[in-house]
């Protein structure tokens, strides 16, 4: 079940959230550093991250779930966020460059399907990025925060819905090693945790970040066609006198 938006929004505007942004901000960008000319779409609730792109790329665009509800974004400029059905985007064929999923596969109702939608609007050389709660961190075993909120998932996991989907995996991150403790001293720690458990490659950060490029050739399989049934004999109108 989706999360309200306004959940999603006051959860930001904390000082957990603040963190949380920060040290997924870093990961997502490190991915993409450089999106001058291309057209970025967030999905689910990619906001807090979408600033990192709008003044470079040539379009950013906000899709919110209709389960989960829609923002202004950004405030104070003309609106970039929309109201959609996550399995029909309001898109044609490979229209989009990148893709960025945010609070979004963990809460889809049909995953799958989603990320078919997906393959579909974007470009035969887009990329995919998504956020996705690990379901060997703390984070997930929390419902403090949104990350705690719909199917975590392992990396194996999300490597075989990726591929289900179309899409083949070609890097991976991690964010969120700091517990999700609200206490302004263990937030203070929140840097020296970060680098701790990347430096050790623990298994236990908060969020998986994946970047994923889509399969332009891909297997189509064979539907078996529908067989018509031919009547042995043709029907004929039988004389008045017999009938």
């Amino acid at each position: 079940m989706s999360l309200d938006v306004v959940d999603l929004r006051n959860f930001y505007a904390q000082r957990l959230g603040i963190v949380a942004r920060h040290f997924v901000g870093r990961g997502v960008r490190s991915r993409w550093p450089d999106t001058r000319g291309f057209r970025v779409v967030g999905v689910g609730y990619a906001t807090p991250y979408l600033g990192l792109f709008r003044e470079e790329a040539e379009r950013s665009l906000a899709f919110m779930p209709a389960a989960q509800g829609v923002v202004k974004w950004p405030t104070m400029r003309p609106a970039l966020s929309t109201l959609v059905d996550e399995l029909e985007l309001p898109l044609p064929d490979a229209a989009v460059d990148r893709m960025l999923l945010v609070h979004a596969l963990e809460m889809s109702q049909d995953a799958t399907a989603l990320l078919r939608e997906i393959w579909r609007v974007l470009a035969p050389s887009g990329q995919l990025l998504a956020v996705v709660p690990n379901r060997r961190g703390l984070w997930a075993r929390m419902d403090t925060t949104p990350f705690g909120h719909g199917r975590p998932y392992s990396r194996s996991q999300i490597t075989h819905l990726l591929r289900e989907a179309w899409f083949t995996p070609v890097a991976w991150g991690e964010a969120l090693y700091v517990p999700p403790i609200q206490r302004g001293w263990f937030l203070r720690s929140a840097v020296a945790w970060e680098r701790t458990g990347a430096t050790l490659s623990a298994p236990f950060a908060g969020v998986h970040i994946v970047e994923a490029t889509k399969q332009v050739y891909r297997a189509i399989p064979a539907r078996r066609e529908k067989r018509q049934l031919v009547p042995a004999l043709e029907p004929a109108l039988a004389p008045r006198g017999l009938a």
